[in-house]
């Protein structure tokens, strides 16, 4: 018996069902046989107790290694809502306010331009300036270099602002300030580096560095031993392989590019060891990405965030924080928020994840209220105050745009008995 199975609670003492749980395994495996995928860990729990922990395929498809427990994957922007988790022990402790401007603690911020119609820049200040709050549920005027419907993307690409990995995060903020927003602050949702931001602020208002604070404040109370920007050289042989469509990080990279190749059927292994170095933790520290885990760390993170605790009951966030980081924070105009033009239905957006507002518009087995997010890899997380239910995903494969999570969640749902 494995260390994560002996942690296993029976599915029926919390109210689902063992035999309907083992579902999740058969509807996962015509992603790994047909559609390129290399394998999933996934796992559940409910009302705290783990009841699913499951793996199907292969760690690395060409060597024959399997998956293993403590197969260790890139999680992408699954670091998104640790770092906004982070930066909110900060808030409880009376250091910043949401509404405080960014420029405050980054002054580069200050002198921060609006692209305007046909090349004008405009100040911020004829509406306001970016807040806190704004880097964190994306409405900053921040947009990402592969997202081309703003010209500015342009500049992030010609700067290579995620192309980088030598780039300390300080050196990639002061730079990203350099840059015209695309639209000004508040007045819609975009996806964004406004997480790198964010993971700047903690540097600043902390004082510590960002890996430094993410061990101390969330890692390792949480006992998340195998979560950090880089990975020790003697795990290394334990990081998964990267399949899929060509590599998001790379330079010059659009989803226009990676839509013409999921076209072509462009798919096989690829090589992000240059982009996302698993040997650079003093430097590659971001915000929006960065971070390597496993599936069980990450499962003790978004347990946390259903219930504030650790597992040996130690309180990480109190719950009326928990409750204003994932309601949703977006105006109806603002709603439903688009990811690469795909309207994200009957969801709102919080502090650093998604909030399901409305079950039907969404199409997806949950409940209002319903939190988390996902990453370029198509690693997926979700937790579920109603039902108490926490699912996590991993696999890594480069922006599928098959929906495995979609089929996880409703096999998940069906497993309820009580």
């Amino acid at each position: 018996m494995t260390q994560v199975e002996s942690q296993l609670t029976s599915p029926e003492s919390v109210g689902m069902s063992v035999n309907r749980l083992g579902r999740i395994a058969p509807a996962l495996q015509k992603y790994v046989d047909e559609r390129g995928y290399p394998g999933f860990t996934t796992l559940v729990s409910r009302r705290g107790q783990l009841v699913h922990a499951g793996r199907i395929g292969w760690q690395d498809r060409e060597a024959e290694v399997p998956l293993a427990e403590d197969t260790i994957y890139r999680l992408y922007s699954m670091t998104k809502p640790i770092i906004c988790t982070a930066l909110m022990t900060l808030f409880e402790e009376g250091r910043f306010q949401l509404v405080d401007p960014v420029a405050k603690w980054i002054p580069a911020f200050g002198a921060t331009k609006i692209a305007g119609p046909g090349g004008t820049l405009e100040d911020q200040s004829p509406l306001r300036p970016m807040q806190i709050r704004d880097v964190m549920s994306h409405t900053s005027g921040l947009t990402y270099d592969f997202l081309e419907d703003f010209p500015v993307a342009e500049q992030y690409r010609a700067k290579q602002l995620m192309h980088d990995p030598t780039r300390t995060l300080e050196k990639l903020i002061d730079e990203l300030a350099t840059i015209p927003l695309a639209f000004a602050p508040g007045t819609m949702w975009h996806y964004s580096l406004g997480t790198d931001v964010t993971a700047r602020l903690i540097e600043v208002i902390s004082g510590q560095e960002l890996g430094d604070f993410l061990q101390e404040r969330l890692f390792g109370p949480l006992g998340m031993t195998d979560t950090a920007f880089g990975v020790p050289e003697s795990a290394r042989g334990r990081i998964s392989a990267m399949y899929g469509l060509p590599d998001i990080l790379a330079e010059d990279m659009t989803f226009s590019t990676l839509a013409g190749a999921f076209a072509a059927g462009d798919v096989g292994r690829r090589d992000v060891e240059s982009t996302y170095p698993s040997d650079a933790a003093d430097v590659f520290q971001r915000g929006g990405l960065g971070l390597f885990g496993t599936g069980s760390d990450y499962m003790r993170f978004a347990n946390m965030l259903l219930t504030g605790k650790a597992e040996d009951g130690t309180r990480i966030l109190g719950r009326k924080t928990l409750e204003l980081m994932h309601t949703n924070h977006l105006a109806p105009a603002l709603r439903p928020y688009a990811l690469a033009g795909v309207p994200a239905l009957g969801y709102g957006f919080g502090l650093g994840s998604r909030v399901a507002m409305d079950i039907g518009q969404s199409a997806l087995a949950g409940s209002p209220g319903e939190f988390g997010w996902a990453g370029a890899a198509k690693t997926y997380y979700w937790v579920d105050p109603v039902e108490e239910i926490v699912g996590v995903l991993l696999t890594q494969h480069m922006v599928g745009f098959d929906l495995p999570e979609a089929d996880f969640r409703a096999v998940v749902y069906q497993s309820i008995e009580d």
